[in-house]
């Protein structure tokens, strides 16, 4: 068959093309439906999306696979005796001149095609079946760069083998956004590589810098590498005053706002604080996770500031003034941390997460609640699967801690594709509260209108000496050997640990 074989191929590709531009036109032979013609249109066109989405995952596969074996027999063409450097420029410069890429682009492209095609299986197969996307595959194969061969496997396996059993409310990792897929994988990473991400932070922090580029029409991009904390502390606190100017007499958005602040300050202008009024700080109450099983969970705090991260950012009573800023009282911040018990009393050290970033070692967020966490919010998770449990409620309206609960379950607007931080969205029932809905955590979600996802959690990770029956896969309790339900009805022994180790009580 050969080359007659593939030049038949591409014109049935472009017969069925010619077909589904004309249907998504509405110029096709028939109309999709004979009673409502232009509804049919309409159902036929998502009908064109969905399967160009199957068709270009594939298409997608055969262009890796095809600029993979192009390079396999050009190596095996060319001999020993040729430079590998050499080589590899010149397939690279074939494949983007076919590609119409540059010879960086082109390089990148060849090296991803191979990671898939060669070393991770299960996302060539998902990728071929369109059930992912290219940028899926690609976020596979970025996390499961650096990993030991074992970790990495494992990492594919967890997101994309239908053997490994998963929540059944866990959404298809085809069906998320690839930039939340990407978070989930990262996730997944930190927590389970070989490596502890504390010495891999300590590693990565001294390579901290700020980086300048020039830019067309007159502009430049200034960027920070830096901890995550002190990113998202400095991202937060950009946010709170651009809101802060926000008014009838304020003409330049939020996104004009935040690059304004962030140059007065740092030139000089806004370094200035002036007395302002007092301002009420919020109630700080200490507490820890437990859950119904045994006490083990997760400690949420808020901080109003980073310490010595953001030193000169303010203080509550406080008000900015600069060029762009004019007279702002200075914000009060919050960075948003879940922390599992055993990492914040320094028993393991299992990623905590940082809100609207991810997995943080937990090193950094002990320093975070040491050096001014103003309040801690107590959620209960059950310690076999990680998921916060029902905290349920016979009245409408949500307490605070509940609505601190759903910001830490959400994150974000769970809508595919939407990336409303949690902070900006109201809280809603799924069922209507008229219709019989509670007002329960599993009722609840923090999105924009409409918009919901199911979640995929995992459990947090327990020392040896103290790993619970169920450690290494769900199972419930169906023996009496097995640990029976704790019921607190004051304290748990966990939480007087947290009072305790809070307070510098003994």
């Amino acid at each position: 068959m050969g080359k007659a074989a593939v030049v038949k191929a591409f014109e049935d590709i472009n017969a069925a093309l010619a077909v589904l531009n004309a249907e998504a036109e509405g110029c096709g032979s028939e109309p999709f439906s004979d009673a409502d013609p232009l509804a049919g249109l309409g159902d036929g066109c998502l009908d064109i999306l969905a399967g160009t989405r199957v068709a270009e995952a594939g298409i997608a596969a055969v262009k890796a696979q095809a600029a993979v074996t192009y390079a396999d027999t050009a190596r095996a063409i060319a001999g020993p005796h040729v430079p590998v450097q050499a080589l590899e420029m010149a397939v690279a410069a074939e494949i983007g001149a076919l590609l119409a890429l540059g010879s960086r682009a082109a390089g990148a492209f060849l090296a991803a095609s191979h990671a898939i095609t060669k070393e991770r299986p299960l996302t060539f197969s998902a990728l071929q079946a369109g059930t992912i996307t290219w940028p899926h595959a690609l976020a596979v194969v970025e996390e499961t760069a650096g990993l030991d061969p074992a970790c990495a496997a494992a990492l594919e396996a967890h997101f994309l083998d239908p053997d490994v059993p998963r929540p059944a409310a866990a959404a298809p990792i085809g069906e998320l956004p690839a930039y939340r897929f990407r978070a989930k994988a990262r996730k997944w990473r930190e927590r389970h590589h070989p490596e502890s991400l504390e010495k891999r932070h300590a590693r990565c922090a001294a390579d901290r810098r700020m980086e300048y580029t020039p830019d067309r029409d007159g502009m430049a991009r200034v960027s920070l590498y830096v901890p995550a904390d002190q990113a998202s502390a400095i991202w937060n606190r950009t946010t709170a005053l651009a809101r802060g100017l926000q008014g009838p007499d304020e003409p330049r958005t939020i996104t004009q706002l935040r690059p304004d602040i962030a140059a007065s300050l740092l030139l000089g202008a806004g370094t200035a604080l002036h007395p302002g009024p007092e301002t009420s700080t919020q109630e700080s109450s200490a507490g820890q996770a437990s859950t119904g099983q045994s006490s083990a969970g997760q400690a949420s705090t808020e901080q109003s500031s980073t310490g010595e991260s953001i030193a000169a950012a303010g203080k509550p009573g406080e008000t900015y003034a600069g060029a762009a800023l004019g007279t702002v009282p200075a914000p009060r911040v919050d960075v948003l941390v879940t922390v599992p018990v055993l990492a914040l009393f320094g028993i393991t050290d299992e990623p905590a997460n940082l809100d609207g970033y991810g997995p943080i070692p937990a090193s950094m967020a002990r320093r975070l609640i040491a050096n001014g966490a103003t309040s801690f919010y107590r959620v209960l998770v059950d310690p076999r699967d990680g998921a916060p449990l029902e905290i349920g409620r016979t009245s409408y309206r949500l307490t605070k801690a509940m609505k601190k609960a759903l910001q830490l379950r959400d994150g974000k607007c769970t809508f595919p594709g939407c990336n409303n931080p949690s902070l900006d969205n109201e809280t809603d029932h799924l069922q209507a509260w008229q219709d019989g809905g509670t007002t329960g955590i599993s009722n609840l979600a923090q999105l924009c209108p409409k918009h919901h996802q199911h979640h995929d959690w995992e459990p947090q990770h327990w020392p040896q000496q103290l790993a619970p029956p169920w450690q290494g896969g769900l199972r419930l309790r169906s023996s009496p050997c097995d640990p029976p339900d704790f019921i607190y009805t004051g304290c748990s022994p966990g939480e007087d640990y947290l009072e305790r180790f809070l307070h510098g009580s003994s």
